[in-house]
């Protein structure tokens, strides 16, 4: 299944694709898209569902954030060796991990606005991954049974809050609208290998990264492991697994987002996203 949630900010309603493509609202069977309605019950409910039973949404509405209300956004850096080699570090021995705050979600084709005082902010596509069943202390080959879907994100980073201004990189990582995601979650029955997933993204047209999940160095299901080590992940939390290369701060010289770029973000089999970018106020 692809759900999806659509309509003005703040007033999404829950959606699915059907076979042509086109959204069914969902609003008279679940309230939203969120960690209870993907449970595996809730999942298993939709899946019941005669799709062309159910009113077919007209025109072409905004798409909001894929999952709404998570309790957790958290995001895995320097996970591709080819990345880190170009960010100038070393793969780390274990999973970096670090936050964005939920308030940086976005739906995946409204305008990224850059910080007022921002001139070093970047893109990254990466694959996301929608919690279903809360995991505390997991075995990495059970892994993936708590997984209830993925979807597409476009981590968007101000390298001068994260690495010049000391502290957390939490801090370039969380400005509003810095979290794209979507525009569906795709249930994790529809993807074979989250390990064997094309991703990409195009700047202005010109394709500047293009790689596979097959080089991440800590995979999905090492991920969602180590992480349940540390505190329990809910249904609904979003985890952002890393990029691979060709970010702006690899460039030589260096490349940042400014007015009027446009990206267009994808990976195969879990949709793609468009962008504008502006300068916030």
């Amino acid at each position: 299944m692809k759900l999806l949630r659509y309509g003005p900010i703040g007033n999404e309603k829950p959606g699915i694709l059907d076979k042509a493509g086109k959204i069914r609202d969902l609003s008279k069977v679940i309230p939203d898209i969120t960690g209870e309605t993907i449970s595996p019950k809730g999942l298993a409910k939709l899946r019941k569902l005669k799709l062309e039973s159910l009113p077919l949404v007209k025109g072409s509405p905004r798409i909001g954030s894929c999952v709404g209300s998570p309790q957790k956004f958290i995001a895995i850096g320097l996970n591709y060796s080819d990345h880190a080699a170009e960010s100038g570090l070393q793969v780390p021995p274990e999973p970096v991990v670090f936050t964005k705050q939920v308030s940086c979600l976005s739906g995946p084709n409204d305008d990224v606005t850059l910080p007022p005082k921002s001139k070093k902010s970047d893109w990254e596509v990466e694959l996301g991954v929608i919690i279903g069943t809360r995991a505390k202390n997991i075995l990495k080959k059970d892994a993936l049974a708590h997984v209830a879907g993925y979807c597409t994100i476009n981590d968007l980073s101000e390298r001068e809050f994260q690495v010049e201004r000391s502290g957390q990189w939490t801090k370039g990582k969380s400005y509003d609208t810095f979290g794209p995601i979507g525009p569906w979650l795709v249930t994790a029955d529809e993807v074979k290998d989250p390990q064997n997933l094309h991703l990409w993204l195009d700047l202005n047209g010109k394709r500047v990264q293009d790689g596979t999940t097959a080089t991440m160095v800590y995979g999905v299901a090492h991920v969602v492991a180590y992480l349940s080590e540390f505190f329990t992940l809910m249904p609904g939390d979003i985890i952002t697994t890393g990029t691979p290369p060709g970010v702006g701060m690899g460039m030589k010289p260096q490349r940042y987002l400014k007015p009027g770029d446009k990206m267009r973000v994808g990976i195969d089999g879990l949709g793609e996203q468009n962008q504008k970018v502006v300068r916030d106020k």
